[in-house]
């Protein structure tokens, strides 16, 4: 064939603004990229979060120790409100962590190449939120000691744990969604794991970067097992997208609760936790490629598409709200009525109106293109999801105990400092695992960006030195 036969499309209008790579870079600049954050020297920046964030840490240790030597009366629960922040902030955790796995396993399964960029940040978001969320189960008991006895360990009396119960139904559930994400970052990143053991300078960066990479070599035996384990890793985790949040929304709709007893709960949830979860996706990849130099790796293009993921679930989120308020008035119910109407004009007023307007107004900004493209209103829409996620969980949580079925049961609610400062240990933990894992471990998985980058298909007519462009032709 002629080189005259080759026709090669000229990139879309939107995209037509940004920079190209050099046509004279070689493949390797995505490994280039990516690994010299790691090998190059620590950035004042990091320092300035990672110090902070390891005194919240501190401070979460000290608040559970505080917690478990003096008991669970250092928080604000009360008659009728014995659910409180502690499990407002565990939903909303596990909920951060559910980007991770539907950009990892459902959009790998759908063949969605643009995910290669943003996987393996969203996969180490799963697992520290997940890791954040796990602690309050075992601090709520109360007795963290006998925490031990929510697993069915064999014993001579055979006292099982109650499966009836709605805690035995988290502990497995993020327990299995903690073991798989963790299998399937793990499995991600031994490719890049023998790149960075091969270009260490050191011997212990070699001996430690060659003892998590399993000896892989990139021999075509090694990439044949590589792609199926992460295939059926990835079947694994695609039904926990669904399930896992769908079991803690069971943690309520079991109940006879006005506000919690409905099947709408299990796809809401899993909505608010897509929605909540790429907002947080956005909210660190927004600044990260601008501080580590990615620009050319995650690109507007990727910005683009999770903006517009976030507005889909927002909007499905916003229906469900619509609905939840519809169902309670034509059910004819006076209790779900009074509960619903208390959510938007009661006590906590600021907190359903807040999670109105941040969950379901505040995305529709991402129909504009502009919007989708302005980076400070990206960053400041995500924020927003995030707040407004929390106050989500805060009125579902807080919003059906303070008033029952009795009025003379009513009360107030209002979290302590031990409440607060448990709150923001756990951001501590989140920042000082994330930064750390930006710090000694690839951001970007280079194997899977390469492997849908133009210049990685000789038959591509971006192929050879057209094909060096950045990666916004890749999707």
């Amino acid at each position: 064939m002629s080189t005259a036969a080759i026709k090669v499309s000229a990139p879309p209008p939107e995209l037509e603004r940004i920079p190209l790579v050099e046509n004279q870079r070689s493949p390797g600049w995505i490994t280039d990229k990516v690994a010299g954050v790691i090998e190059g020297k620590t950035p004042v920046w990091w320092w300035c979060a990672f110090i902070p964030s390891l005194m919240l840490v501190t401070m979460l240790v000290a608040m559970i120790l505080y917690l478990v030597t003096t008991g669970v009366g250092v928080w604000g629960l009360n008659h009728p409100v014995m659910w409180g922040w502690a499990i407002i902030n565990f939903v909303w955790w596990i909920g951060i962590g559910h980007a991770g796995t539907l950009i990892s396993a459902v959009l790998f399964l759908l063949r969605q190449r643009w995910r290669t960029s943003i996987n393996r940040a969203a996969e180490a978001m799963t697992i520290f939120a997940v890791m954040c969320a796990g602690i309050y189960p075992v601090i709520h008991v109360g007795r963290v000691w006998f925490a031990w006895w929510l697993f069915p360990l064999p014993n001579s009396n055979s006292i099982w744990p109650q499966f009836r119960s709605p805690l035995m139904w988290d502990v497995f559930a993020v327990s299995t969604y903690f073991t798989v994400s963790l299998m399937f970052w793990y499995v991600g990143l031994i490719p890049d794991l023998a790149i960075l053991r091969d270009r260490s300078t050191t011997k212990a960066r070699q001996f430690i970067y060659g003892l998590f990479a399993l000896g892989w070599t990139g021999s075509n035996r090694h990439w044949s097992n590589y792609e199926k384990a992460y295939l059926i890793l990835a079947g694994l985790a695609t039904p926990l997208v669904l399930s896992v949040h769908s079991t803690v929304s069971l943690d309520f709709s079991v109940s006879q609760l006005p506000g919690w007893h409905t099947t709408i709960f299990p796809p809401y949830f899993v909505a608010g936790a897509i929605y909540s979860g790429f907002g947080m996706v956005l909210t660190l990849m927004v600044p990260l490629r601008k501080m580590l130099k990615l620009e050319e790796i995650v690109t507007m293009r990727h910005i683009d598409l999770m903006c517009k993921v976030t507005l889909a679930t927002g909007s499905i989120v916003g229906y469900a709200y619509i609905m939840e308020y519809f169902i309670a008035w034509y059910s004819g119910n006076p209790y779900e009525r009074f509960t619903f109407w208390s959510r938007l004009f009661g006590k906590y007023w600021y907190g359903g109106w807040a999670m109105l307007v941040f969950n379901a107004v505040v995305p529709q900004v991402f129909w504009s293109k502009k919007v989708r493209h302005n980076l400070v209103a990206v960053f400041i829409v995500s924020i927003l999801a995030n707040i407004g996620m929390w106050f989500e969980r805060f009125v579902i949580v807080v919003g059906s105990l303070y008033q029952d079925f009795v009025p003379g049961n009513w009360g107030y609610y209002k979290p302590t400092w031990v409440d607060v400062c448990t709150f923001l240990g756990t951001f501590g933990l989140f920042f000082t695992m994330f930064l750390l894992f930006i710090r000694f471990l690839p951001l970007i998985a280079t194997s899977e960006v390469k492997g849908v980058t133009p210049q990685a298909d000789p038959h591509h007519p971006l192929g050879g030195a057209k094909g060096k462009e950045v990666l916004h032709h890749a999707g």
